[in-house]
Formats: structure tokens, C-alpha cells, sequence
């Protein structure tokens, strides 16, 4: 084979391999790290998911209901479950190395939205100073016949 050809041929493989390369680096830098946060501090889940989940520097809790993770009990009144949701949310971003001051954004599912003050109450109590973007909805049911589910969004660095 002349000298011609071999660095022609060494030229392709060098590109193609270069290609390769370079699409396995990318896929490495674009694909978003993906971890499962748990804690046996709050109830564990009701079905097929997560009690959180973070990527790419935001960590996404599940809708938590007022649970007792210790005795697996709902109790029957508005203020008692946004209590436990509170504290099941807390205990949540505690195990993702987070806590309330991180949250930047609630959502909160009411069954009934005649109960938006008590619950404002107790959420605006647990929050503190830190006020993040927030939705509230009236909903028509919520698992377990729970009266409130609240997930929140956090960010920054654990």
C-alpha cells in the first residue's frame, strides 16, 4: 500500500474516531445526573414513585399527604394533616440536604378550598420569611381521603 493511502486511511480512522468520541462526551455532559432521594422519616410512597427526585441542581418532592410515617395514620382534620404534610416535606429536603429555605415553588391541593386559611396559617408558619412561587387548587379527591397534598420544588447546592 503507498505511503498516500495509509495516511489517508489514518486520516479517516482518526476522524471517525474523533466522531466517536466526541458524541460520547457529549451524551456524558448533556445527560442530566438523576438521583432518588429517601428518607424513612416520612411515609413511604403509596404507589409506583419516588418521595423526591433531583436533577440537574433542583430536587422535585412528591405530593406529600398528612401521613404519620410512624404510625401510617391520617388524621381527620385540616390543621392535623398540614401539620405532617409540613414535616413530611421537611424531613424530605432534609434527606436531599435541603430545607425549607430552599424551596422555590409549592403546590398545594386543597378538597376543599373553604379550608384555605387554616392551611395558609400553618404553611405560612412552617415557611417562615421564605415565601416561594405558589399554587393552590381545589381538587376534586386526594389519595387516602387526605384533605391536602403539598409538593415543592427546591434548588442550590446540598
Amino acid at each position: 500500500m503507498s505511503e498516500a493511502k495509509t495516511q489517508v486511511l489514518l486520516a479517516v480512522f482518526c476522524i471517525l474516531l474523533g466522531m466517536v468520541l466526541m458524541c460520547l462526551i457529549s451524551s456524558v455532559i448533556s445527560s442530566p445526573s438523576r438521583e432518588v432521594i429517601h428518607t424513612s422519616s416520612a411515609p413511604e410512597p403509596i404507589g409506583p414513585y419516588s418521595q423526591a427526585v433531583r436533577t440537574d441542581g433542583l430536587v422535585f418532592t412528591s405530593g406529600q399527604i398528612g401521613i404519620d410515617p410512624k404510625t401510617g395514620n391520617l388524621s381527620s382534620s385540616i390543621d392535623e394533616q398540614t401539620g405532617q404534610v409540613m414535616k413530611n416535606l421537611q424531613e424530605i429536603l432534609h434527606a436531599s440536604g435541603h430545607d425549607l429555605s430552599d424551596v422555590v415553588s409549592t403546590r398545594i391541593y386543597l378538597t376543599n378550598l373553604s379550608d384555605f386559611a387554616v392551611v395558609n396559617e400553618i404553611y405560612s408558619r412552617s415557611m417562615g420569611n421564605v415565601a416561594p412561587a405558589r399554587s393552590t387548587v381545589q381538587v376534586v379527591a386526594l389519595p387516602k381521603g387526605a384533605l391536602v397534598e403539598i409538593e415543592m420544588t427546591a434548588s442550590g447546592s446540598p
